[in-house]
């Protein structure tokens, strides 16, 4: 059973991931057909895309129109996560002890402040622009796996289909940054970005062989675990695709910024050519 898992990275994330996925099938290696897709922040807007009926090169050309085009989504105030953010984010480093759990629910708390005391957008201005990015917002008759962390117990929560969670809400939890999006209220529970857990959550991909993961932030932070760390001790063949020099240029400073999207798709499209032979070697 094969596993795509698509990590957080903001809306250039998104645009790198499909570009690379674009440029692999261009090149003959088609990973969308996965058995399991794990998604996870922005990854949760590319899985949900990439199982629905959409075709992969119409969601490529979507990622290449630049902001303003009549196409495309109507972009709200340009977000960022910025030097408060951050300090925020590293205090929470500091505090958790490297528990992803309870940096999880030191997050969650200040992100239900800011949202509270008017610091975020709101529920509805949020719901407004994930809803103009995704192609569906019905659950895949596939194994979609959308990750959020639960803001008051910093636990894990992986969506499913057949479940009492709609896609839409899933994939908004999974998308709401702390300090920078709300939190997103589902069932009773509040959640935050399942990217506070793990900026990929590769582990979900247990049981499965191989496992390609595309994470446009695989970073090991103090409590948050790479999805390298994951794989190497699930002990499965596996590879995990990072920006290379020119993606990252294309992405730049502000992963939120829509004016880079274009070029990130662009970049990840171009970067598939270096993996195509050990895709195809792994994937089959």
């Amino acid at each position: 059973m094969k596993a795509l898992v698509l990590g957080g990275g903001g809306i250039t994330g998104i645009a790198w991931e499909t570009g690379l996925l674009a440029g692999l099938a261009d090149a003959g290696v088609d990973l969308t057909g996965a058995d399991r897709v794990v998604g996870t922040s922005a990854g949760s807007i590319v899985g949900s895309q990439v199982t629905s009926d959409t075709p992969l090169d119409e969601l490529y050309r979507r990622q290449l129109l630049e902001p303003g085009h009549p196409e495309g989504p109507t972009e709200a105030a340009l977000a960022a996560i910025g030097p408060r953010v951050l300090a925020t984010y590293a205090v929470a480093v500091l505090r958790s002890r490297r528990d992803p759990e309870v940096f999880g629910r030191l997050l969650g708390s200040r992100a239900v402040r800011a949202a509270a005391r008017g610091r975020t957008p709101s529920i509805a201005e949020r719901y407004d622009q994930v809803r103009q990015r995704l192609t569906t917002t019905t659950w895949p008759e596939r194994d979609l796996v959308v990750t959020a962390v639960d803001a008051a117990t910093g636990e894990l929560a992986a969506f499913r289909g057949g479940g009492d969670v709609g896609l839409e809400d899933a994939v908004n939890a999974s998308c709401a940054v702390p300090c920078v999006y709300p939190p997103i209220p589902i069932g009773g529970r509040t959640y935050v970005d399942g990217g506070m857990r793990s900026g990929a959550n590769a582990d979900l991909a247990a049981g499965c062989d191989p496992v390609v993961v595309l994470s446009p932030l695989d970073r090991s932070v103090g409590p948050l675990r790479s999805a390298r760390q994951q794989l190497a001790e699930l002990g499965v063949p596996h590879l995990v695709i990072t920006p290379d020099d020119g993606s990252r240029a294309a992405i730049g400073s502000n992963v939120l910024d829509p004016a880079a999207r274009p070029g990130s798709a662009r970049a990840g499209h171009a970067q598939a050519a270096a993996h195509v032979a050990r895709v195809r070697e792994l994937w089959g």
